[in-house]
Order: structure tokens, then C-alpha cells, then sequence
């Protein structure tokens, strides 16, 4: 996914006034020294969206003197606990996680502060008590979530029962669903809005589990209305669920993401919308919060950034699909 040069251009006068240009330790016509290295754990690269966050840290890392080494966790905590104590062995400037577990990851976060390095998250919270973490930078997922209940009452007319595809292990998707519920409760109070979550169901957050949960939704709920899919490859995978049901066109079906694939199901009317994030902008903000931090500025707890809902008219626009 290529940043959009108004983005770049914004990220490079932002890294340079947040300390990139300051006290170089080499003459302004030689290469630039590396200031060091930031460790990235990431939830799975197997998602474009985490990918898309890693190469967009990388390359505003290196503009700001920073090597960023890049690891994947693949949704295994332990994995990605091991990955933190090598960051710490080798002495990281910084660690960056999107992590595996919201609150298992705690003890290697802490392991981290004891060793002395900054640790900061992106997309993904961590829940764990007494786990020091300098910036949260992330998506507003809340928000989101509430941007998702508005597509879903009003392609329902108001009415109908609706499921969850959920994956309650990470704080980004517990946040999408909280965002989800508020707003079907305010919704609700409006004269002729009557929609009701019949169940929430753990799709995994990868496409195969989504299909299996779809499946076992639509046994236990065949007169579902509604379905919304936490990400886009959870949708994906309920979309084939419905597709082999035969109820394609009967059952609303949301996302969340905006990953290529998902966009081009939303154009092509297999699913109705998704609140899309860009991961480069989490990137870009990340890479600005640790420059930051190492010029001794304030930098906030959290930083996030706002949903845009996408529908399939901005698909049939959308010069990146076919």
C-alpha cells in the first residue's frame, strides 16, 4: 500500500521538527548514523494491515536514522514474549507491539521497562496492570464501532437481529464491539428502531475461523438479518459462509479495515460497508512519538486516529480496485 505524497510530505516535516534534523552526529553531506534500532513485534503479517504498518515504520524510521527489525507473532503470545526478551538481549532503542494478547503480554512489556526500553503499542492496547507503555497508537476503534451500528441500521431499515464475529482477545477489537453496542443502545431509543444482538461469536479474526463462525450462526440463528465481522478477513470468510448457505442477499454483511480485498467485496456488493483505518497513518505517528520521546518532548498516552465509513459508492470510484 503506497502512502499518499501529502502523507509522506506531512510525515518528513513532522519527523524533522520532532528531533530527525537535530544533532546529527555526521557532517550534513555524509550518510546518516543510525541512532539505533526499533524492535516491531506485530500481531501477524499475514494481514495486510500489519504489514502495511511495518513497511510504513521502516521507511520512516530510516529517514530518521532508525533501523526498524521487524517480527511477527502470528497471534501466539508466547512467540511474541520471546521475541521482546531478544529485543531486550539486543539491546533495542525502543520496542513497538500490536499485541497477540491485550493482557498476557504484560509480563514481557514489563520485562522490557525493568531492562530499560521505551515500549509503545500500535492498533493493539495492552490491558495488563502494572505494564508501562509510553504512546498507544491506534485507530479509534470505538468510534469505529459506532460507525458500523449506524451502516447497520440503516441497511436494516431499523429492524432485524444481528451477530457479532468477534475476537475478544485483543483491546482493538473489544473496542469495536463496545463502540457497536453504545450505539445500538442510543439508536434503540429512537421511535421505529427495533435490532437486537442475537449472539457474539469468536471468528478468530483470520478468514477460516470467520467462515466456521458464520457457519455455526446461521444453524443456531437462521433468521439472523445482520452480521457484523470485526475485520475484513472475518468478513470475507462469513461472506462464503453465506454464499454456500445460499443467504447472500438476505443477510446484511459489515466489516472493518478497508484492506484491498475488503474494498473490492464492498464495490462488488458482498459486503455493505466497513469504517476503514489507515495503518500507514499509525505507522507514520508512531515513528513521530518515539522521535519525540528521545527529544525529550511530551508525548500523549494515546493518539488515535478516526474511521472513515466506506460504502460502495467510494468503491466505484476508487482508482486502486479493478
Amino acid at each position: 500500500m503506497r502512502m499518499p505524497r501529502s502523507l509522506l510530505s506531512i510525515a518528513v516535516a513532522a519527523c524533522f521538527i520532532g528531533g530527525c534534523g537535530r544533532s546529527q552526529e555526521t557532517p550534513k553531506s555524509g550518510p546518516t548514523r543510525t541512532k539505533g534500532t526499533i524492535g516491531l513485534s506485530v500481531l501477524t503479517l499475514t494481514n495486510p494491515f500489519f504489514k502495511v504498518i511495518a513497511d510504513t515504520m521502516k521507511v520512516e524510521g530510516a529517514k530518521c536514522g532508525y533501523k526498524v527489525d521487524v517480527k511477527s507473532g502470528e497471534f501466539d503470545v508466547a512467540r511474541q514474549q520471546n521475541q521482546v526478551k531478544d529485543f531486550i538481549v539486543q539491546k533495542v532503542a525502543a520496542i513497538v507491539l500490536t499485541p497477540c494478547d491485550s493482557k498476557s503480554i504484560g509480563p514481557a512489556i514489563q520485562e522490557a521497562n525493568a531492562a530499560g526500553i521505551p515500549v509503545f503499542t500500535a492498533d493493539i492496547a495492552c490491558l495488563a496492570p502494572g505494564a508501562k507503555v509510553i504512546c498507544h497508537i491506534a485507530t479509534d476503534n470505538y468510534q469505529g464501532g459506532r460507525e458500523a451500528c449506524k451502516a447497520m441500521v440503516e441497511a436494516l431499515g431499523g429492524k432485524g437481529k444481528v451477530a457479532i464475529i468477534d475476537f475478544p482477545m485483543v483491546e482493538s477489537v473489544i473496542m469495536r464491539t463496545k463502540g457497536f453496542e453504545a450505539e445500538l443502545a442510543e439508536q434503540s431509543k429512537k421511535p421505529g428502531v427495533d435490532i437486537k444482538i442475537v449472539t457474539k461469536l469468536n471468528g478468530g479474526g483470520v478468514k477460516d475461523q470467520g467462515y466456521k463462525a458464520a457457519e455455526d450462526l446461521l444453524q443456531a440463528h437462521p433468521d439472523v438479518n445482520g452480521i457484523f465481522a470485526i475485520n475484513d478477513p472475518s468478513a470475507l470468510g462469513a461472506r462464503a459462509a453465506l454464499e454456500k448457505a445460499g443467504k447472500a442477499d438476505q443477510i446484511v454483511l459489515l466489516g472493518f479495515d478497508g484492506q484491498p480485498e475488503g474494498k473490492q467485496a464492498i464495490k462488488d456488493g458482498k459486503i455493505y460497508a466497513d469504517p476503514i483505518q489507515f495503518p500507514d497513518r499509525i505507522g507514520t505517528k508512531t515513528i513521530e512519538a518515539i522521535v519525540k520521546h528521545f527529544a525529550g518532548e511530551e508525548v500523549p498516552k494515546e493518539i488515535l486516529i478516526p474511521t472513515a465509513l466506506y460504502r460502495k459508492a467510494d468503491g466505484l470510484k476508487d482508482p486502486e480496485l479493478k
